[in-house]
């Protein structure tokens, strides 16, 4: 295997892309609001708001912090209403959210890589370049993969810290992040963004336009969504035990959906479609 192939295909995909606005878009908007608008208004809001009004906010809240297990009850104990409505909301409610990024990103990276090439009509030429199909394969899939998990890894950071300051007027203290959300960071979110990757191969050897093939892959932020209902519910909480069992089932499901990828990718078959 030529490694040195694998990443020209990768760096090419990845100069395709920068010119694509409907991939960077989310690139650069997710991140904004994820990383800096929102933990900023959750933390300075009920520093400026009567405690009154928080108080009628939390009724909601204070029946969500009785489904946390007791070890997670017991951060909230001795805090103000204030206080407990900030790390309520920015550690634990934003939590599953920070998937969307790398499922999203390397989507829609992947659907213009193997859709958006063939409507460029700049396919042709890679197809009958000397990379074998397993070199043509990786290649486009790193070119997917890696940029969504360093775009999360770098928004997860930004957030850190956003997230201490925006907070430390209320709070007096360093507190974030949460033990949870280093498994959730650096097992579940590479587990997401192959996940995204995975299923954009299979719908793009089905699909003609890039518009198509964004479309269907958008349809796995459902299970991100899911993930926010069952934790605002209380049918569900993201604790360390539970990230690592969702991450372990993710990453086996993508095992499954990279071998049929890879049994099915025939640059032969991608030539007939041309």
């Amino acid at each position: 295997m030529n490694w040195r192939s694998i990443w020209a295909i990768a760096r090419k995909d990845l100069n395709e892309v920068q010119q694509n606005k409907m991939a960077w878009g989310p690139a650069i908007a997710l991140p904004l609001i994820f990383a800096i608008l929102m933990p900023i208004l959750f933390s300075t809001v009920p520093q400026f708001v009567p405690v009154e009004n928080v108080q009628r906010e939390l009724g909601d809240i204070e029946a969500m912090l009785k489904n946390l297990p007791p070890n997670m009850q017991a951060i909230f104990n001795g805090l103000e209403l204030e206080q407990m409505f900030v790390l309520y909301m920015t550690a634990f409610l934003f939590a599953p959210l920070f998937l969307i990024m790398p499922l999203m990103f390397s989507s829609v990276v992947g659907a213009d890589s193997f859709v958006g090439e063939r409507e460029r009509k700049t396919m042709e030429a890679l197809l009958y370049s000397p990379a074998t199909d397993m070199e043509l394969f990786l290649g486009k899939v790193l070119a997917a993969v890696i940029p969504a998990i360093i775009l999360s890894w770098l928004t997860y950071f930004v957030y850190i810290v956003v997230v201490n300051i925006a907070s430390y007027g209320l709070l007096q203290r360093i507190w974030f992040p949460l033990p949870t959300w280093w498994p959730l960071m650096f097992w579940l979110t590479p587990a997401f963004a192959v996940l995204g990757i995975s299923v954009t191969v299979m719908i793009s050897a089905r699909v003609k336009t890039f518009m198509e093939a964004y479309q269907l892959t958008g349809s796995l932020v459902v299970i991100v969504l899911g993930l926010v209902l069952g934790q605002i519910s209380g049918v569900l909480f993201l604790g360390v035990g539970t990230v690592m069992l969702i991450g372990t089932v993710i990453w086996i499901v993508n095992a499954v959906l990279i071998h049929l990828s890879i049994r099915n990718f025939k640059r032969s078959s991608l030539i007939a479609k041309l």
